[in-house]
């Protein structure tokens, strides 16, 4: 049984580190992640069941980790070793009890909701996030009956996706997939929830300018969302939605899942001053000249300092930027935050969203419905193809919002607009060195999401 071991060695750590200074995914070949022969985790208790992945997702903070780059502040809610993998679609071993309270028979395709919460850690009355459904907020990660792990793949006792012998799961955090999606369309729901969270909570409104910074998985399901959940109402439809991206196959991919336009880097900006009607001034060489007004919303999708740096040059006074991408420690000049009094938020995970009743969708009969999905959500791509504020605009009545897990309206958005496409390449675990390095060199290689075939191997 193959297994991929991440364990605390500072030495292997501080080598991935320097391995990675050569480039992202490199670090893997150093560090102190192994192939070992492992079996199953225990059950830790009630309402747990194994899950047999079939692909498992490397994302971009797995590469951080691998990299030997990811933040100090996660020392204390991770615990060793672990087995990576927090993007899994998989077969359940037995029966059991789904996240919806639904029950799922054994050998039912789930796909996990790797947040480790109050429900998952046997710890009750639940904290006030979970209690509200926010379980990405959750204050016990650290505590309960299990070890300290902010999600699965990052926890000694629940294993992980990159593993043949699987991992185990809470039904807590257990969606059934549907029926009429692949098992490379599952495996993008895990980013795709985490893109739906961004979007519904970044604070926009009907026929605002937005702007995507960062065309990876991560902007592209950003870019995704946002035009399906706005196509069928379940969010205010911007005027312009704007993507930053460096790479000819992500320019295609974002104009095709809504974009308004897809620009290189350095001309986002621009882009952002012609929709906004703005003026610009400063901006030494290498540098992002600041606009007068700029971008209602900025989704920074990639979370290093340049690219907080370019997303505050671009948002308007009293504007929002949200941060989706993952950031480690950074050195940026928070001024303009405060002088153009800017909300700068972060968007992490998922949970419960409040969202109106989706309205009939553009073009027809809808994939969602195609993919047994269930919901009467209509094709995506309502943004930017035929503009926001022209005809997929649509009067709707007042409704009263409704409660709908994150997971869920990500279903929609993957059978809508098919994210299973972004999944470019699948390794076994035999070859992981290749596969992170991949992963690292993804953009540049044409390539978005790479993901771990567990089923070329030994299965349980």
């Amino acid at each position: 049984m193959s297994t991929l071991l991440f364990e605390r060695s500072l030495p292997r750590f501080a080598a991935a580190r320097l391995a990675s200074s050569f480039g992202s995914g490199r670090g893997a070949a150093r560090g102190p992640l192994r192939l070992v022969d492992r079996a199953a985790p225990a059950l830790p208790g009630e309402g747990w069941v194994h899950v047999d992945p079939v692909l498992s997702g490397i994302c971009g903070s797995d590469l951080s980790t691998l990299d030997g780059r990811s933040s100090r502040y996660f020392e204390e809610i991770v615990s060793f070793p672990f087995v990576p993998g927090h993007v899994v679609v998989g077969h359940i071993v037995t029966e059991a009890v789904g996240a919806d309270g639904e029950p799922l028979a054994a050998g039912s395709r789930v796909v996990l909701q790797p947040v480790l919460g109050c429900a998952a850690r046997g710890i009750h009355p639940f904290c006030r996030a979970c209690a509200a459904g926010h379980v990405g907020d959750c204050e016990r990660v650290a505590f309960g009956h299990i070890r300290p792990g902010l999600q699965t793949g990052f926890c000694a006792d629940t294993g992980g996706g990159w593993s043949t012998t699987g991992l185990v799961a809470h039904s807590s955090q257990l969606f059934a997939v549907p029926d009429g999606l692949s098992d490379a369309d599952a495996v993008t729901t895990e980013p795709v929830a985490c893109a739906v969270h961004a979007v519904l909570g970044a604070g926009i409104r009907e026929g605002d300018v937005v702007a995507v910074v960062g065309a990876g998985t991560l902007g592209l399901t950003v870019t995704a969302a946002l035009a399906h959940l706005a196509a069928t109402g379940r969010c205010p439809a911007p005027r312009s939605l704007l993507v930053g991206a460096r790479y000819a196959h992500q320019l295609r991919l974002a104009r095709e899942f809504g974009a308004t336009e897809a620009l290189p880097p350095d001309q986002l900006p621009r882009a952002v001053r012609r929709h906004s009607h703005s003026l610009s001034y400063g901006g030494a060489p290498g540098q992002t000249a600041t606009l007068s007004g700029g971008a209602d919303v900025v989704i920074d999708c990639v979370g290093s300092a340049a690219s907080i740096e370019q997303s505050l040059a671009m948002v308007r006074p009293r504007g929002a930027v949200a941060l989706v991408g993952m950031p480690g420690k950074v050195t940026i000049d928070l001024a303009p935050l405060w002088h153009r009094e800017v909300r700068l938020a972060g968007a992490y995970a998922y949970g419960t969203e409040a969202v109106p009743p989706a309205t009939a969708g553009v073009g027809g009969a809808s994939a969602a419905d195609a993919a047994g999905v269930g919901v009467g959500a209509g094709a995506a791509g309502g943004v930017g193809k035929t503009g926001a504020a022209g005809t997929t605009r649509r009067k709707k009545a007042a409704a009263q919002p409704e409660e709908v897990a994150t997971f869920t309206l990500a279903f929609e958005v993957v059978a809508a607009q098919s994210t299973g496409r972004l999944v470019s390449a699948t390794y076994p675990l035999t070859r992981f060195e290749e596969a992170v390095a991949h992963a690292g060199a993804a953009g540049r290689r044409g390539a978005v999401k790479i993901a771990f075939d567990i089923t070329k191997g030994h299965t349980r």
